[in-house]
């Protein structure tokens, strides 16, 4: 779902930073119906919220992940840390990194920029969703 969308370029013309398209795209493939000022709170967490951290393309998940996981709050749920862990395990056997600066340093390309990265965040957003759907 999410990760053919990646694949086919999503964000690439909107220059989508790495969280965006992810969270743009899982409004898309997931039918999220978030607005336009929920999805712009993705903004910061690119390039690993600027400061080469956590990778963008993961906190975003999380992000997914806790709109379609939570009803209000983190802590009546019994599945968004699970599910978090999960995300990022998956991710980082793929990748062997959940960080922004080593994750650019041996994936990144001119050509492609994060592309691989933001594919593995989404094949892991996916597999995390389809086993925990409801």
């Amino acid at each position: 779902m999410l990760y053919e969308l990646m694949e086919q370029g999503f964000g690439n013309r909107e220059n989508y930073n790495c969280a965006e398209k992810i969270i743009y795209g899982a409004n898309q493939a997931y039918q999220l119906n978030l607005d336009k000022t929920a999805l712009k709170l993705s903004a910061g967490f690119g390039g690993g919220m600027g400061v080469e951290t956590t990778c963008g393309a993961l906190s975003a998940g999380v992000m997914v992940l806790s709109h379609m996981f939570v009803n209000d709050y983190a802590h009546e749920s019994s599945m968004i840390k699970v599910l978090t862990q999960e995300l990022f395990s998956l991710f980082h056997q793929e990748l062997g990194e959940i960080n922004c600066a080593p994750l650019k340093a041996k994936y990144r390309t001119p050509e492609l920029q994060c592309s691989k990265i933001i594919l593995a965040a989404a094949k892991a957003l996916d597999f995390v969703i389809a086993n925990h759907r409801k």
